[in-house]
């Protein structure tokens, strides 16, 4: 740190990441509880949760925090009611995802709350993930793209990370689930038995239908294809996968009417009780952070 960068540059720094507003992604993280970028967590973040994060930032980094600085005045400008506004410098660990890379210490503003009894949480010496962008001119700095976008590092929270980001880049990547389109029921020859599908709607107009199978005295059973061609011998998805995220924090809580207005009443309803199963056996995305 040069001599004077604690008086001088914490306003140069706040006026330029405010006035760095960078373009708006699709669902982004909201301003939601700062709170948890410094709290850490015994069991880690949720899956979903860690998705919206990889999924909105160009830079996840690995890193030590070496200082936090609090800032006031116009430095804490549009701080929420009860937060505090601080500079921070960390030491880099690990650049986890980033083009160009980063420098061994870089620098950021992070709004903290206090915790449950009152107290500000400590930040120094605290291993974070941090999730963020470039600030224009500025190569010792990033932006978070959100509030909460710092997390307690923690060994499961790291690997899953990693894990997220490699996987949105794979070949395979399981494509936005925008809505849903079409659903058919099928009956078969035997009384209880029939195929329903349902056909989903995504960002890039790459194909994914679900598909239910009943047979005459077992449980239901669904699978998800990602092409044309529907695997009855495919297994649905595992939780806390990246396809499982696309659908459990996509697909809303019902069939669309429109989705069934082709069939007749009594398909439809079955489509719409396959549907239910596939939503409840996909459980609750499990999200905890509020999208705008």
């Amino acid at each position: 740190m040069t001599p004077g960068f604690r008086i001088v540059l914490p306003t140069g720094i706040a006026l330029a990441m405010q006035l760095a507003a960078p373009p708006t992604p699709a669902r982004p993280p909201a301003q939601a509880t700062p709170a948890q970028a410094a709290a850490p967590a015994a069991t880690g973040t949720g899956y979903a949760d860690l998705a919206d994060l990889v999924i909105a930032a160009p830079i996840i980094a690995d890193a030590t925090i070496r200082s936090a600085i609090r800032l006031k005045g116009a430095d804490a400008t549009g701080v929420a009611p009860g937060s505090t506004r601080f500079y921070v410098e960390a030491d880099v660990v690990a650049l986890v995802r980033g083009t160009g890379g980063l420098p061994p210490r870089i620098g950021y503003l992070l709004d903290v709350a206090p915790d449950a009894t009152g107290r500000m949480p400590k930040l120094k010496k605290l291993r974070v993930l941090l999730f963020g962008r470039p600030v224009a001119g500025m190569p010792g700095q990033i932006q978070l793209v959100a509030p909460d976008a710092q997390v307690a590092w923690t060994p499961a929270d790291d690997q899953r990370i990693r894990a997220i980001a490699q996987g949105l880049v794979a070949a395979d990547a399981p494509p936005v689930i925008t809505g849903i389109g079409n659903a058919f029921h099928v009956p078969g020859a035997l009384p209880g038995e029939g195929e329903t599908q349902v056909f989903l709607t995504t960002a890039n107009g790459a194909p994914v239908s679900l598909t239910v199978l009943r047979r005459p005295g077992e449980q239901p059973r669904y699978a998800v294809a990602l092409s044309e061609i529907v695997d009855e011998a495919a297994a649905p998805p595992a939780r806390d996968t990246l396809l499982w995220y696309r659908l459990a924090c996509a697909l809303p809580a019902s069939l669309p009417e429109r989705s069934t207005a082709s069939l007749d009443p009594a398909n439809a309803g079955i489509a719409r009780e396959d549907y239910a199963f596939v939503v409840q056996q996909l459980g609750a995305c499990g999200r905890t952070r509020q999208l705008r």
